[in-house]
């Protein structure tokens, strides 16, 4: 299954938003410095499906906002 997510990075407020598309824009604290940032993206959105983040995958987008994640193991 793949999940498109639109990430803010060096937020001052982190959150999960998930849109009526099935997207999400997922904002995280961590800057886009060493992946931190998509680290932290995506672990927020491993919790918000309820899967550990070892099953979800960056496939495209890894130096852009809009990002496409990989979860295995869902249908």
């Amino acid at each position: 299954m793949h999940i498109t997510v639109k990430s803010k990075p060096r937020s001052s407020k982190p959150s999960v938003t998930t849109h009526d598309d099935g997207t999400f824009t997922i904002a995280v604290r961590e800057p886009a410095i060493d992946d931190r940032a998509n680290r932290a993206i995506q672990k927020a959105l491993a919790d918000q499906l309820g899967v550990a983040p070892s099953r979800v995958r960056l496939v495209r987008g890894q130096k852009n906002r809009e990002k496409v994640f990989e979860v295995a193991g869902r249908a």
